[in-house]
């Protein structure tokens, strides 16, 4: 399986194919509007519009996993990360990251990228990065502010 093979349900219902990212670089996060790491958001958004226009995209996934940092509906949670922190990047529904429930893509971001303490998300704002050719090239750890990561964005940007 490729990161192109999968697809999930945008915040509107919409099933989106990860097809539709092919030949583009690609920040997935696993994302929750009530944690002390919330503020990524803001950063989320200044890398989003800094690069794309060059091909760049990021997919925002709420979870409610990690101490019930996202707990409203999928309408809730939209509406406060375009209030609070101006988000226009890709919101996809609520989804589990672990256990048995979690979300295919995950468990496919999972297995090609484990971390020091395994494969499981450990807590919110956890960031994979795709290449333009779908291949997980990194994980980053939740308190990776995303701006830590710009050189790795234009690196894959060329």
């Amino acid at each position: 399986m490729k990161f192109y093979d999968f697809s999930a349900k945008d915040m509107y219902g919409e099933e989106i194919k990860m097809k539709v990212y092919e030949g583009k670089v690609v920040l997935i996060v696993n994302t929750a509007s009530q944690c002390g790491l919330t503020p990524q958001f803001k950063e989320l958004e200044t890398l989003y519009q800094t690069y794309k226009d060059k091909g760049f995209e990021i997919l925002g996934f709420p979870c409610n996993q990690f101490a019930n940092q996202d707990r409203g509906s999928n309408e809730e949670i939209h509406s406060f990360c375009q209030i609070n922190y101006g988000v226009t990047f890709k919101m996809f529904e609520k989804i589990d990251v672990n256990g048995e429930s979690a979300h295919p893509l995950f468990r496919f971001l999972k297995s090609e990228s484990k971390s020091l303490l395994g494969s499981n998300i450990k807590w919110n704002f956890t960031k994979f990065l795709v290449d333009r050719k779908g291949n997980v090239v990194e994980r980053y750890a939740p308190v990776t502010k995303p701006l830590k990561i710009k050189k790795e964005i234009e690196n894959l940007l060329g």
